[in-house]
């Protein structure tokens, strides 16, 4: 049985303009940067350390040669926030697109886009658990 999402590989075109822009622009850490010596090289990025599930910055040139007709396709993210309308501002004032807040069944939702022109949602929650 599946206990947990532990990684969410992102295939990006510019492995370290994706790595400024998640830790500059967000915040999020670099956990490790590993690099296979042949070409393959792989960023674990992270909101904080300790995190349960973290993302995977891969090169979408090389994983395309290595896996041909492989989706690499951006996937569909959802972040959770508890500082929700301070996260939306600190993204706007750090001139990243950013979408406008919108009421859902399930609560308020924005989106925002990376250095890559991918979007991504960030939901507002309370009491999320650590």
């Amino acid at each position: 049985m599946f206990s947990k999402i532990g990684q969410i590989m992102l295939n990006v075109n510019n492995q370290d303009e994706a790595v400024k822009f998640w830790t500059e622009k967000l915040g999020f850490t670099v956990i490790s940067d590993e690099n296979s010596g042949q070409g393959m090289r792989w960023i674990e990025i992270a909101p904080k350390k300790g995190a349960e599930t973290t993302i995977i910055l891969h090169n979408k040139e090389f994983v395309s040669k290595m896996s041909p007709g492989l989706n690499l396709d951006t996937p569909s993210l959802m972040f959770f926030s508890e500082s929700f309308e301070q996260l939306h501002s600190d993204l706007t004032n750090k001139k990243i697109t950013v979408g406008e807040i919108v009421n859902m069944p399930s609560g308020r939702v924005f989106n925002f886009a990376d250095n890559e022109g991918n979007y991504f949602a960030v939901m507002e929650k309370s009491n999320i658990k650590e």
